[in-house]
């Protein structure tokens, strides 16, 4: 495993960082993913059932938790679910349950790059991800299996599943279940709250950016903080700030006023001077800067999900920004893993690499009639070349199966990176799978960025070595 947990896209110093915001949900508390998905997975078929008039039958449908990943995208017309690289062509595609042959995601596709500002698509790349990704395509799956099924058609079911679980957010059924069980989804986690407190003890001051409403947000709160407090009585004291219902990303760039909110038993009231320490609900950030007297490079967000809370924030606010990304733990684990099947493949590449260009040399002279070639040599090359792509094809799907069965690493489309790579590469200044891999360090640390070389720069370096 890499030493380090902290990984760089933009040189970061904490010693300039004034505040340092937290997303609540996911980031500073964490979650059981597998448990919470399932359940998000049975609240939305709930809800189909109940307000969409589905079937009754789909309520048993069973939920994988090992299906999808983040960062996918539906095709809503098509009933497709999409892996893109980072220049949003297609390199994975599955209809319903099964993946689509090369023949057919030819012809549906050929070289199509997806416009995602199109109705047409839905990105999924939320924490929800692993739900919302299975219930559809379960749902296309029982749809094609069942004409006489009578569900809608590809897109409305995709409106309906996320409706359904935007639902389940609203009327707090998620919600209540998680009170219900605390210790079945979440994590508590000591080692945090100590660096939190060692953050503090620097001059740092760090504020709670939530979109969960107050209740549920201290419910979490006393249960994950509080009791491992020690320089502080309670989570109102460690944190200057808490914003709950801050309904992101609209407090990026909306002016929607902040209520005062009574952290004893929750009730509000109109507030018109100046944030000061304290609990609040809505609120918009040019108010929250300018009251604190911040620049954006003053304070560092960190969040889990790249548009509610890394892009729109990059972009309309220009502070500093870290992202959660949990599933990262498994899939650096994984590279080591694989890490020996890489050497192999590269050195099949550099074999060939020779022999494909003797073979164009000598098919540039055969088709040009310069001079005489050697048709046996331009077979045997042709044979070699092969029986190496054969090898390498069969150590590439020996690498991928060790990532996620159905579409591989998560960071990665192939050799190129995935479109969910692109994104939080382009707007996070850097990254790490959980928030305690930050306060591990020193409130003082410099994140360098690593010099990315161009492709004429590798080149050339290869050409003096």
């Amino acid at each position: 495993m890499p030493r380090n947990k902290v990984f760089v896209n933009r040189t970061l110093n904490l010693k300039r960082i004034k505040y340092i915001g937290l997303d609540m949900d996911h980031t500073l508390i964490r979650y059981n993913t597998e448990n919470f998905e399932r359940l998000s997975h049975t609240k939305i078929m709930e809800k189909l059932v109940s307000r969409k008039n589905y079937p009754e039958s789909v309520k048993k449908l069973q939920f994988d938790f090992q299906f999808a990943l983040r960062g996918l995208v539906v095709d809503r017309k098509k009933g497709n679910l999409l892996k893109l690289n980072r220049y949003t062509a297609i390199r994975n595609s599955f209809h319903g349950l099964k993946p689509l042959d090369f023949k057919t995601h030819q012809k549906v596709y050929k070289s199509t790059y997806i416009d995602l500002s199109k109705n047409d698509y839905l990105a999924i790349d939320t924490s929800f991800s692993y739900s919302l990704a299975h219930a559809y395509s379960q749902l296309v799956e029982l749809k094609d299996s069942d004409p006489q099924s009578k569900l809608p058609d590809y897109a409305q079911m995709a409106d309906d599943v996320l409706d359904a679980l935007d639902e389940a957010h609203r009327d707090g059924s998620l919600k209540e279940e998680v009170r219900k069980n605390l210790s079945h989804y979440i994590i508590k986690d000591e080692s945090v709250v100590r660096g939190l407190e060692k953050f503090r003890k620097h001059g740092k001051k760090i504020f709670v950016l939530t979109n969960s409403d107050f209740h549920y947000s201290k419910l979490l709160l006393d249960y994950a903080v509080t009791p491992f407090l020690k320089d502080y009585k309670s989570w109102v004291d460690l944190f200057e700030i808490v914003i709950t219902f801050a309904q992101k990303p609209k407090f990026f760039y909306d002016d929607l006023k902040f209520l005062k909110v009574n952290p004893e038993d929750g009730t509000m009231s109109n507030m018109d001077e100046k944030l000061s320490p304290g609990v609040y609900q809505s609120g918009g950030a040019r108010k929250f800067t300018a009251d604190l007297g911040l620049d954006g490079d003053d304070i560092l967000y960190i969040g889990d999900h790249i548009y509610g809370d890394i892009l729109r924030l990059k972009k309309d606010c220009n502070w500093r920004t870290a992202m959660i990304i949990e599933e990262l733990d498994e899939e650096l684990q994984k590279n080591v893993e694989a890490e020996p099947i890489m050497n192999e493949i590269e050195s099949l590449m550099h074999q060939k690499e020779p022999l494909e260009e003797e073979l164009t040399e000598l098919m540039t002279k055969k088709i040009e009639k310069e001079s005489p070639v050697d048709e046996k040599r331009i077979d045997q090359l042709q044979d070699d070349i092969t029986a190496i792509d054969t090898q390498i094809s069969q150590l590439i799907k020996k690498q991928q199966a060790l990532y996620n069965p159905n579409w591989g690493q998560l960071m990665r489309a192939g050799n190129e990176e995935s479109y969910f790579a692109y994104q939080m590469e382009r707007y996070a200044c850097v990254y790490m799978s959980k928030i305690g891999d930050l306060f591990e360090l020193s409130p003082r640390t410099y994140f360098r960025a690593p010099r990315r070389p161009l492709s004429h720069e590798v080149e050339m370096r290869s050409l003096t070595v």
